[in-house]
């Protein structure tokens, strides 16, 4: 295992202050679900909270660095500086419903070569609260559980593969042409699975759990961690295109070499 990062531990031990806090307001929420009012306004402040403790945190320990938050929207960085891209809780919904699976996701972006805009995503964590599990990547050392070496799966036929995914939903996603897709690849494969959490699910893909993922419609906050992850893990990810951008297109396809190249083929031959 290579010694973690300053950046690494200045971002896990955020994200586990701000977890502490989701891991408390969680236990509450299933009292809620009985009130007149109901739990959504609650979630909304935990929501908030967590991006405010992560917020105060990071820019207390990278003073000048930029942030782009899913609550806050973007705050400018310092010229030359990086940014933080933040999902404050991910699976916001499973939240709600006092399902326990949502997490922290927090990723570092440096500045274009150029000088323009944003580059490369250079650090990633994703922290889920109710299990005390951190994955973390870093470009060119690899991704990790803890100090655990995460690889993603060596299968290599679709038969045989579990694959992940979203599914569109009220006001949310392209539901014509997720069915189109999931026409093309639920009978190629072992099985489908929605979990909630994209975060979640491509860490869960770096980590050789799921072999394969798709999505579209997605935010950077919910899959720049995410990306890194899974191509430090050895994986492919790319956008419904083939193309090495995709959280600026908003199309995750994902998977080990074999599988992302027969799932893109599938999705490619469903949306012609």
């Amino acid at each position: 295992m290579p010694a973690i990062s300053a950046i690494i531990r200045v971002m896990e031990s955020a994200a586990r202050k701000a977890g502490g806090r989701l891991r408390r307001d969680f236990g509450e929420v299933e009292h809620l679900q009985v009130s007149k009012k109901g739990p959504a306004d609650f979630v909304s402040k935990a929501d908030q909270h967590a991006e405010r403790v992560l917020y105060d945190e990071l820019s207390k320990a990278r003073p000048g660095w930029g942030f782009l938050l899913e609550e806050g929207g973007d705050i400018p960085a310092e010229p030359g500086k990086p940014r933080f891209i933040i999902d404050p809780l991910d699976g916001t919904s499973n939240f709600l419903h006092g399902i326990p699976h949502f997490a922290i996701s927090i990723a570092v972006q440096e500045p274009a070569l150029d000088g323009k805009g944003w580059g490369e995503i250079s650090a990633a964590l994703i922290y889920q609260p109710v299990t005390d599990e951190s994955y973390w990547a870093e470009k060119s050392r690899g991704a990790w559980l803890h100090d655990r070496r995460l690889r993603v799966s060596g299968r290599r036929n679709l038969s045989e593969a579990l694959i992940a995914t979203g599914i569109p939903f009220l006001g949310h996603g392209d539901m014509a042409e997720w069915t189109r897709i999931f026409g093309a690849i639920a009978p190629e494969v072992a099985g489908i699975r929605r979990f909630g959490a994209a975060s979640l699910d491509l860490a869960w893909l770096a980590a050789g759990k799921f072999d394969g993922f798709w999505e579209s419609g997605l935010k950077p906050w919910d899959v720049a961690a995410g990306i890194l992850l899974v191509r430090e893990a050895g994986g492919f990810v790319t956008d419904f295109r083939g193309g090495s951008q995709p959280m600026e297109r908003q199309q995750v396809i994902a998977g080990n070499d074999a599988l992302h190249s027969r799932l893109h083929k599938l999705l490619v031959g469903a949306l012609r």
